[in-house]
């Protein structure tokens, strides 16, 4: 028996999304009743999210529980938890406990990904740059529309690489034109690049124009940050801050692979560097910060991200202004130890 135990990886929101969604409609038809609770490990300890979860529950004939930021899952009373769990499982032959481990990073913990069985183990990579058009073209097929070559790549240059992003804004067309419209530039322009929302990706993008100067990228880093929040429907900051640790832990691993040089394009890819717009991203970012000062950055997001979690509102938006000083003018030092270029 395969235990209902599952670990997703990677990137690409859309794709994993689908096929936990997948896993949910499954275990809605195999069990009358089930309870679905989702956890982050960035805020509750695995101890107590595996305490409810092998306590069961009185209500139901099953429990879906996912745990996400799966990569801090790293100590070894944690880890020692999950297999004894799953030597449980196991032994009982128990199908109504299921278990899903999310990481947007490529890998977890190896001892931790050695106790999920191996046909449960899914990677979702970015999509390849080959397939990005078709995807686009493909979709606007399948929902009647019609849209040019041209169009569509004007999209892809416009939105994240990942196809719940690319679903959400492609989307938006079908709303304003009618089905024997054939979707040109023009309409892209007016659509989304008028229109376009600020995310931790744009942000990124100023946090690393080395054609301005460094109070420059402040000006204009703190500007798109604070669109984001004014435009936030609700809270947005742990979004937001996980963005951008997205964007730096991809720039740190993009440091290292080309400590000694520059590898050619197709090893690129197969590192998983799949996106070719990015890397002039990476390559300007590498002249701003040292590897020294980019895990410095990594883990001032991360520490960002566990004080967001118990934060007052009305101090969040301080703190994050505070945050992004630190990254542009102290590359991820404290506020008193200064690293500018411009004084």
């Amino acid at each position: 028996m395969a235990i209902p135990f599952y670990l997703f990886k990677g990137p690409e929101f859309g794709e994993r999304n689908d096929a936990l969604q997948e896993l949910k409609n499954k275990a809605k038809k195999q069990f009358p009743a089930v309870e679905f609770n989702t956890f982050f490990m960035s805020e509750t300890s695995l101890s107590e999210i595996m305490s409810q979860f092998t306590n069961g529950s009185l209500f139901s004939d099953a429990l879906f529980y996912v745990i996400k930021n799966a990569e801090l899952i790293k100590k070894k009373d944690d880890i020692e938890l999950l297999e004894n769990w799953k030597n449980a499982v196991e032994s009982e032959k128990n199908e109504n406990s299921i278990l899903v481990l999310i990481t947007d990073e490529n890998s977890v913990e190896k001892k931790l990904e050695k106790l999920v069985p191996k046909e449960n183990v899914k990677m979702f990579w970015e999509m390849y740059e080959s397939k990005k058009l078709p995807w686009v073209k493909n979709y606007f097929a399948r929902n009647g529309f019609k849209i040019t070559d041209e169009a569509a790549q004007a999209i892809l240059n416009l939105v994240e690489n990942n196809t719940e992003e690319l679903k959400n804004e492609c989307s938006r067309f079908f709303a304003c034109f009618t089905e024997d419209h054939l979707i040109d530039v023009d309409d892209v322009d007016q659509i989304l690049a008028h229109n376009k929302e600020e995310t931790p990706f744009t942000l990124f993008d100023a946090l690393v124009d080395t054609s301005k100067k460094q109070s420059e990228r402040l000006e204009k880093s703190l500007e798109i940050l604070q669109k984001i929040l004014s435009s936030a429907k609700s809270d947005s900051s742990i979004e937001f801050i996980a963005g951008l640790l997205y964007s730096f832990r991809q720039l740190k691993k993009w440091s290292i692979i080309n400590e000694n040089g520059r590898l050619g394009d197709s090893e690129l890819m197969s590192k998983g560097f799949y996106i070719k717009s990015a890397w002039p991203q990476y390559e300007k970012a590498c002249r701003l910060w040292s590897p020294r000062q980019i895990q410095k950055i990594i883990s001032l997001l991360s520490d960002a991200d566990v004080q967001l979690r118990t934060m007052a509102a009305s101090l969040k938006e301080g703190f994050l202004q505070t945050l992004i000083y630190q990254i542009v003018m102290n590359a991820g030092n404290p506020l008193f130890e200064f690293e500018s270029d411009d004084f």
